[in-house]
């Protein structure tokens, strides 16, 4: 889920040639793992640069500061998202599959996992540069299940309340479920308990739609 517009908010240099383009993808795969190890606050440009082979300047030169490179971080993750999610976004129950999808092919990238999982949970802290972003996405990630929700489940205006309180409920099993991964993969499943969820808020909605399915 992308952010408002901002005006003023600084971009990161474009590169010119093929070599400073990879430079700078080098330095976002670098900046990713530092962030997802040790969170922004933790994390110094210095070690950055370092395991980059630069100097700080040299890392500045392509991000100007340490938040916009934070921000550069959290944009490519999330154009990894959009690229995998395809040209349009799907709809209703297919919508609902998709999070299951996304839970399944998350058991696939660890370091994206816990750079989401670390930075969500220090967003939280004051004048944390990640705060309006995961405000926003998860504003507008709640708007995308309550649809899917609602289109489901065929209910009326009057039910969307009820349709966000299952949306919350949904993002935070997702989240949730991504923390005891990381700390104990072997235990945690974390398609089937997305599923399993989904299923059973889909039953308790909608429940002459789905009673009788499978949880």
């Amino acid at each position: 889920m992308g952010r408002p517009a901002r005006g003023a908010e600084p971009k990161p240099r474009t590169p010119r040639s093929p070599e400073a383009r990879r430079r700078q993808r080098d330095i976002l795969d670098i900046a990713m793992d530092t962030f997802a190890a040790r969170g922004y606050n933790n994390a110094s440009l210095a070690e950055i640069a370092e395991r980059a082979g630069l100097t700080q300047a040299g890392v500045l030169h392509y991000f100007r500061s340490k938040a916009l490179l934070l921000t550069s971080v959290l944009e490519l993750r999330d154009r990894t998202d959009i690229e995998q999610l395809g040209a349009e976004r799907p709809q209703g129950l297919a919508f609902l599959r998709h999070l299951v999808d996304t839970a399944r092919r998350n058991a696939e990238r660890e370091g994206i996992v816990r750079l989401y999982a670390v930075l969500s949970a220090e967003s939280v802290t004051d004048d944390h540069p990640a705060q309006t972003y995961f405000r926003d996405r998860y504003t507008g990630l709640r708007d995308f299940v309550t649809d899917a929700l609602v289109e489901s489940c065929g209910l009326s205006g009057a039910d969307r309340g009820r349709a966000r309180d299952a949306a919350n409920a949904v993002i935070a099993v997702m989240d949730g479920l991504q923390v005891q991964w990381l700390l104990d993969p072997g235990s945690v499943d974390m398609a089937a308990s997305t599923d399993l969820v989904i299923t059973s808020l889909l039953a308790t909605l909608a429940p002459d739609r789905f009673t009788g399915r499978d949880g």
